[in-house]
């Protein structure tokens, strides 16, 4: 694959990105690195090898999900420094 000036700002409209001079180049040179580092993975004979679902062999452990009270209504609206009887004030933040 050949990594040209066309390729990179192709990649830049698709992506909303902009950058100067200095970096296209910098970008065409990491891009060609990282092309050729795929190129060398694929010269590999990968076909005795399982895939990976995971980097690790643990696998996550899940704690069970209890219901429970955490606090009462009262204890919560306890610490609010705006409220009424049954809820928390908050300032308004959306402007019409």
């Amino acid at each position: 694959m050949e990594i040209n000036q066309d390729l990179i700002n192709k990649l830049a409209k698709l992506a909303r990105l902009e950058f100067d001079e200095s970096a296209q180049e910098a970008i065409q040179s990491d891009l060609k690195q990282m092309i050729a580092f795929v190129e060398k993975i694929n010269e590999l004979d990968t076909s005795q090898l399982e895939p990976l679902m995971h980097m690790a062999e643990q696998n996550n452990v899940f704690r069970t999900d209890k219901v429970r009270q955490l606090n009462s209504k009262e204890a919560a609206l306890k610490n609010a420094p705006l409220k009424n009887e049954d809820f928390v004030k908050v300032l308004k933040v959306l402007k019409k």
